[in-house]
């Protein structure tokens, strides 16, 4: 039998025995997990249990459900594997473990039903993900103009929030704030912000509408903040 964690950061907020052929997964009252937060779907995935496999189905959400770090459709699933869903973790617990090594790992994470054909830049992504003695990129934000409870944040977490909510790392003040304007992705090569609300985001003065790779000594602007990107150490694990 499988067990679904929902967890945000390190705290579990719900376990979801899968207990029925289909789990599903968002922002509305109706979902078996309910994830209240901006930047899920109203009905954003579904997880389901066919015989003794376990698979994951994006439903077409405007953010995207994430697999063990890659953007998928549709996946199976196994023991350990984790979901990103908005800011939001999901951990399979199931009887059935992967096999294989990291490669194949990175492959299965995308859509089961297209033909993965990988550049040289994601080839050496796949690469830096996979060596976990590769260090991990430490950086953040500093507060360059305009009125903020701090004037320098660290992202230390895989998956950050810049906005009004509750929880965000930078909260965002003021009426028309939304509830959330961006995620900051954390990973091995580096850092990526992602607009995921109605807000405009610009990076040295462009407006950016996907996500942007940052680099040091990016200047992003977001409402009346603006903020300086820097790279502030690296990381052993």
């Amino acid at each position: 039998m499988a067990k679904i964690i929902l967890k945000y950061k390190d705290a579990i907020i719900q376990e979801t025995v899968l207990d029925k052929g289909i789990v599903a997964i968002g922002r509305r009252p109706d979902n078996n997990i309910i994830i209240d937060n901006q930047a899920v779907s109203g009905h954003h995935a579904i997880v389901e249990a066919q015989w003794d496999q376990l698979f994951v189905e994006d439903l077409k959400s405007l953010n995207g459900t994430y697999l063990n770090g890659q953007r998928i459709n549709r996946a199976e699933l196994f023991n350990k594997d984790v979901l990103l869903i908005g800011v939001h973790a999901l951990e399979i617990v199931f009887d059935k473990d992967r096999l294989g090594d990291p490669m194949a790992t990175a492959a299965r994470g995308r859509s089961m039903s297209e033909t993965v054909v990988f550049t040289p830049d994601e080839q050496k992504k796949i690469l830096l993900a996979a060596n976990k003695a590769i260090p991990d990129v430490l950086g953040g934000f500093l507060v360059i103009q305009g009125s903020s409870a701090h004037q320098n944040y660290v992202f230390k977490e895989k998956v950050s929030s810049i906005g009004k909510e509750k929880g965000s790392v930078i909260r965002l003040s003021g009426f028309f704030a939304p509830k959330q304007a961006a995620l900051v992705n954390r990973r091995k090569e580096g850092y990526f912000i992602t607009p995921t609300g109605n807000k405009t985001i610009k990076v040295n003065g462009e407006a950016i509408h996907h996500r942007y790779d940052l680099k040091d000594g990016d200047i992003v602007d977001i409402g009346r903040l603006k903020l300086q990107f820097y790279i502030k150490e690296t990381h052993m694990k």
